[in-house]
């Protein structure tokens, strides 16, 4: 088996094994994140629905940050527009994704916009 196949089954099994424990509802939706090599996407979810509530993108953002910097503003968009729609918390999936740099970023900006995660 060659190394990207075995790459590529060990993100699937990360993934499903997240979205085991995950669930988001209309009370505490899944905050998903999706990161590219270029952008972050980042979108609450009400799982018993299959309906997305809210959702913020990099690209959203004025250029002149790195990409970090951008992912935690992104965090923070997410987390204004959760608190319009009256969401004040959430449930953090991760995806395939380590709990580091972009995607940790993104969460730390969405805490500070006042979104329990």
């Amino acid at each position: 088996m060659n190394k990207a196949k075995q790459k590529n089954q060990r993100l699937e099994r990360r993934h499903k094994r997240v979205r085991a424990k995950v669930s988001g509802t209309e009370a505490r939706p899944r905050l998903s994140v999706y990161r590219s090599v270029s952008h972050v996407y980042a979108q609450l979810i009400n799982d018993e629905k299959g309906v997305t509530l809210v959702s913020a993108k990099d690209t959203e953002i004025k250029s002149g940050k790195n990409k970090t910097e951008k992912a935690f503003e992104v965090g923070k968009l997410l987390g204004s527009r959760a608190k319009e729609k009256g969401i004040s918390e959430a449930v953090f999936d991760r995806g395939t994704f380590r709990y580091h740099g972009r995607v940790k970023s993104l969460a730390e900006g969405a805490r500070e916009a006042g979104l329990k995660i």
